[in-house]
């Protein structure tokens, strides 16, 4: 870290120290590890959206709040004695250190496949993860679902379970998808639920392999369904939607995709 960035960081450290100081910010002082909780995750995911918009500025501000609660918590942890910024710091350096043997040892990774590897297999020796028995385990329960089955999906691929290529991978998919009719087409209404996640986490894999984030892809889908069924709404804003018809508002969200083809080109 250079001199002008410890000194940034340093100050940050003294702000938040200020703000839970007994002269502080009421607010801030009244916080404790679970009241701060939901701002966390609201953090995280406000940063993710900044990423999405390809708006440095907004990232920017984005990670520096994100930033802030993570010193803060630290800070809250420091006050009950229970550890501080310091060990934090040095407990992730030697964390990386050694889960990147092939940098700061003697073993050998050239690709990115074969770092994963030694990265999964080194975390099962490691005593905070020695109550683990699989390579699978230690994913977070609050994680979302496509996130988990990605990861899942990894740390098994970690270790040779995975297709060989990406033909593979898509006929994977075409086969849950062919037993997702025949249950549909039988009324089997009890499978349905077990074959769609099936072909979701087969959909996932297909993600993993062309190296694209699921949660990401899906997240930009969705905005682009609120950015295309706004044109809907605002179209028929004099209107009850309810009564448009399906055609009617159909035509405009084909005009809402030809107006972002144009703008792309």
């Amino acid at each position: 870290m250079s001199s002008k960035s410890s000194d940034a960081f340093e100050k940050l450290v003294d702000l938040t120290a200020t703000l839970r100081s007994p002269g502080g910010c009421a607010w801030d002082r009244a916080q404790t590890v679970a009241t701060i909780r939901p701002h966390l995750v609201e953090e995280f995911h406000e940063v993710l959206e900044a990423m999405d918009t390809d708006n440095d500025e907004e990232l920017r501000d984005e990670l520096g709040d994100l930033l802030f609660l993570i010193v803060f918590i630290t800070r809250m942890a420091e006050e009950e004695d229970r550890f501080d910024l310091t060990s934090v710091v040095d407990g992730i350096d030697a964390k990386l250190r050694r889960r990147h043997p092939h940098v700061f040892g003697d073993k050998v990774a050239s690709t990115p496949d074969a770092v994963r590897t030694h990265w999964e297999t080194t975390k099962l020796t490691e005593k905070s993860h020695s109550e683990r028995t699989s390579i699978l385990d230690g994913l977070p329960r609050d994680f979302p679902a496509l996130l988990t089955a990605r990861r899942l999906q990894e740390k098994a691929a970690a270790v040779g379970f995975d297709w060989e290529k990406l033909a593979d991978v898509l006929a994977k998919v075409d086969e849950e998808l062919a037993e997702l009719h025949e249950e549909i087409s039988d009324q089997r209404a009890e499978k349905y639920e077990e074959e769609l996640g099936d072909l979701l986490f087969a959909i996932v894999n297909v993600a993993r392999t062309l190296e694209v984030d699921p949660e990401a892809a899906l997240r930009k889908t969705n905005l682009k369904f609120r950015r295309r069924f706004a044109l809907i709404e605002d179209r028929f804003r004099d209107r009850d939607l309810s009564e448009v018809g399906l055609e009617a508002m159909d035509r405009v969200w084909n005009e809402a995709k030809d107006l972002e083809a144009k703008n792309e080109g």
